[in-house]
């Protein structure tokens, strides 16, 4: 073959390596630039749940590692004196209500007759007494009468004549029935003995420590026996959602992120497991790079806090655990399933 030929052939293979090698170059530039690469670990959220009473701890139902959903019993105190307590509430508000109703219901009929009855019985022995003393009194100057009979008449006739009055007023007010005003203090302290019940019931049910989300039992820190205390945690709990990768954002990159964008997260621990997620956060405010995160060279550089929140990997993702995030920038926004929204997330 002439060499012309060689020469020509070499030209097309430079040329088309190099073209393959600027288009090589050219779609890797323009992935790097669809996508932001950051690492961080994953965080979660811990709570210490504890009792609202105090007493001994008399059952821990949940060990570690045990998965718990809201509204689990996880232990219980002793509620002897609670449920006395509230056996003694209960008690004074039947009583109070017995009163209430007693005062709402007025007078018996029973209870007007025989008001009327006593009005009338003492009318008649005041009639009586009356007449004896205006006998005694025609007696007495003439002398067929002493003026100490006289007046001893007039002293039965007074207080016979009050008695009668007294009864009177009884009838009228049995007629009546009760005051308003005891009514309505009758019903206050109906009130204030529903509250002391209300009250006592909550306490009660303090007796017993319920899971307020659902979560992984990462320790017992009280055992039964113990003495449990509003102020003393009895588990640590690890809640399940919201589940996120804390990651610091250079700030360079600062303007390429928005919330809900899109991004997938990759461990170590499960390779080729990928995690879908999106940024729910990101810092108003910068900071000097944590050292455990990046290199000595970056580690006085300003970065965001941002994190990237996760669905799919309540199993799988541990806390601490290091992850690579790779954000799409371009890429549309992801429909994240029901609850685990970058809304949702924002208001646990």
């Amino acid at each position: 073959m002439p060499k012309a030929a060689y020469a020509f052939l070499a030209v097309i293979a430079a040329a088309a390596l190099g073209g393959g090698a600027w288009l090589y170059l050219r779609q890797n530039t323009a992935a790097d630039a669809a996508t932001l690469t950051l690492y961080g670990d994953v965080d979660i959220r811990e709570v210490q749940p504890a009792f609202n009473d105090s007493g001994h701890v008399t059952a821990m139902l949940v060990q570690e590692g045990a998965t718990v959903k809201s509204g689990d019993l996880l232990a219980t105190i002793d509620d002897t004196r609670y449920a006395a307590s509230l056996a003694r509430a209960k008690a004074d508000l039947d009583n109070q209500r017995q009163i209430l109703d007693r005062l709402v219901a007025g007078s018996r009929p029973e209870e007007i007759a025989q008001a009327k009855a006593t009005m009338d019985g003492l009318e008649v022995t005041y009639r009586n007494n009356l007449s004896n003393f205006q006998r005694f009194q025609k007696l007495a100057p003439r002398g067929a009468a002493t003026m100490q009979q006289r007046d001893d008449a007039k002293a039965l006739t007074d207080a016979a004549h009050q008695q009668f009055l007294a009864a009177k007023q009884a009838y009228i007010l049995a007629v009546k029935g009760p005051r308003d005003e005891d009514i309505a203090a009758a019903r206050a302290a109906a009130k204030a003995a529903e509250a002391a019940v209300a009250l006592a019931q909550r306490e009660f049910d303090d007796t017993r420590l319920y899971a307020k989300a659902d979560g992984i039992v990462e320790d017992r820190i009280l055992e039964p026996g113990d003495m449990a205390s509003p102020a003393t945690p009895v588990f640590t709990i690890a809640l399940t959602s919201p589940l996120w990768v804390r990651l610091y954002v250079p700030e360079d990159n600062l303007g390429r992120i928005r919330l809900g964008m899109p991004a997938t997260i990759a461990t170590d621990s499960y390779p080729g497991r990928v995690y879908q997620g999106w940024i729910g956060y990101v810092s108003p405010t910068a900071e000097f790079t944590p050292k455990t995160v990046e290199t000595p060279e970056l580690r006085t550089a300003l970065v965001y806090q941002a994190r990237v929140f996760v669905c799919d990997g309540r199993e799988q993702l541990r806390l601490g655990m290091p992850a690579t995030v790779h954000i799409h920038l371009n890429a549309r926004p992801i429909a994240a399933p029901p609850g685990c929204g970058p809304a949702d997330a924002a208001q646990r």
